[in-house]
C-alpha cells in the first residue's frame, strides 16, 4: 500500500510517500480502505516536532479519516466487512475510571491517531474496532473525514468546559481554521451572538455565511478595541482561543465580568504575559481543553447526519500532494479543512 511516512522532524521534505506491506488487523482491529483523510494542525506539529514531546517515529499521520472496512479481527464486534465508517480520532484504554465514566479523553493512556500511533494518511489503515463509527449516508467520504477532531474539540470547549448558554456573546479567533469554523457553527446552534476574527476579508465573508454576527479583520484592526465597540464596552462572555501568544492577553481584556476564556492550542507560541488583577477583580475563568469524549463525538455525528452542523472543506487534493496541503496550512490560506484522497479521485 501507499502511505505518507515521517521518519524525522523537519520541513515539508520529511513527508515521504512510501510503499509498505498491506497491514493485517489484530483481533480487536479492523482494516480500512481509506477513501479520504482530513488534515489538522496536529499533522504539522507531528511533522515539525514539539519541544519536550516525543513522537513514535516513523509514523503515518492523519487522525481524521473515512473509508470502507475490508477485514475484521476475530473479536472486533459490531463492525462488518463492507461497512462505511469514519474514525474516532481518540484512543483510550477503555478500562480505567475515566473511561468507565465516559470521560475517555481524560484517560491516562489517551492518545490520538497519527500522533501516538499510525493514522490514516495511507491507502489502508488499521483502526481499533471501537473507533469505527458508522458513516451517515448523508455525508460523502470527504465530508466524513473533515470534522471529527475539530468539531469534537470545539464542542467540548464551548459546551462542556464553558457551559455555553443561549444569548451569550462568543468571540471566536481565527474563524477560518478548522476548529474556528466549527466553533462558529456550534455557538450559533446554541443561539449565541458570535464575533469572529480572521486575517482576510474573504475569510470574514465565509465566517458570516456560517452565521457569525460580527467580524473583525485582525490584520487591519485591533480586535480588543473592535470587540469593545461591538459590545458597547461590556465585553464578551466567552473567548474561543487557540492562537496563543499573539492573542491571549488581548482575549482576557475582551471578557465581561464573569467571562471565561477557553483554549485548546497555541499556534502562535506558548508564552503568556498578562495582568492578573482583572482575573480576580472581574471573576474571570481560564479553561484548558483537549479533545472530548466519544459520547460527544457521537452527538456531533448525529447532528452532521441531520445537517444541523456541516463540515467545512476548503479543497480536496490527492494523497501525493500532502506537502502542498501542509504548505497551504502553514501559510494560513485555507478556510476550513483540506482533505486528501488516496488515488487522487474525489
Amino acid at each position: 500500500m501507499k502511505a505518507v511516512r515521517i521518519h524525522e522532524h523537519g520541513d515539508l521534505d520529511v513527508l515521504r510517500i512510501e510503499q509498505l506491506p498491506d497491514p493485517r488487523p489484530r483481533a480487536d482491529q479492523v482494516l480500512v480502505e481509506v477513501k479520504a483523510v482530513g488534515l489538522n494542525h496536529l499533522d504539522t506539529w507531528v511533522r515539525r516536532g514539539v519541544p519536550g514531546h516525543t513522537f513514535p517515529l516513523p509514523i503515518t499521520p492523519g487522525c481524521d479519516f473515512s473509508g470502507v472496512v475490508r477485514a475484521v479481527g476475530e473479536v472486533a464486534h459490531g463492525v462488518q466487512v463492507g461497512d462505511e465508517i469514519l474514525a474516532a480520532p481518540g484512543v483510550a484504554c477503555g478500562r480505567c475510571a475515566a473511561c468507565s465514566a465516559g470521560n475517555d479523553h481524560l484517560c491516562r493512556h489517551y492518545g490520538i491517531l497519527g500522533e501516538t500511533t499510525d493514522g490514516g494518511c495511507s491507502e489502508l489503515a488499521l483502526l481499533p474496532a471501537v473507533n469505527a463509527i458508522p458513516k451517515p449516508t448523508s455525508l460523502s467520504f470527504e465530508e466524513a473525514a473533515a470534522f471529527p477532531l475539530t468539531f469534537l474539540t470545539a464542542w467540548h470547549m464551548l459546551v462542556a468546559r464553558c457551559e455555553l448558554r443561549a444569548g451569550e456573546t462568543v468571540l471566536v479567533h481565527a474563524a477560518g481554521s478548522g476548529v474556528g469554523s466549527a466553533a462558529v457553527q456550534i455557538a450559533k446552534m446554541f443561539h449565541a451572538r458570535v464575533i469572529a476574527t480572521a486575517g482576510s476579508d474573504a475569510k470574514l465573508a465565509a465566517a458570516k455565511q456560517l452565521g457569525a454576527d460580527h467580524v473583525i479583520n485582525y490584520e487591519q484592526d485591533d480586535f480588543v478595541t473592535a470587540t469593545r465597540e461591538i459590545t458597547s464596552k461590556r465585553g464578551v462572555d466567552i473567548v474561543f482561543e487557540h492562537v496563543g501568544e499573539r492573542t491571549f492577553a488581548g482575549s482576557l481584556r475582551c471578557l465581561a465580568k464573569g467571562g471565561r476564556v477557553v483554549t485548546c492550542g497555541a499556534t502562535s507560541g506558548p508564552r503568556l504575559e498578562a495582568d492578573l488583577r482583572p482575573l480576580f477583580f472581574k471573576s474571570l475563568s481560564i479553561l484548558g481543553s483537549t479533545m472530548g469524549s466519544r459520547g460527544e463525538l457521537l452527538q456531533i455525528v448525529d447532528l452532521m447526519a441531520q445537517r444541523v452542523l456541516r463540515p467545512v472543506i476548503d479543497r480536496v487534493l490527492p494523497l501525493d500532494e500532502v506537502a502542498v496541503a501542509h504548505d497551504v496550512m502553514g501559510r494560513r490560506e485555507q478556510f476550513g479543512k483540506i482533505v486528501l484522497v488516496p488515488g487522487g479521485d474525489s
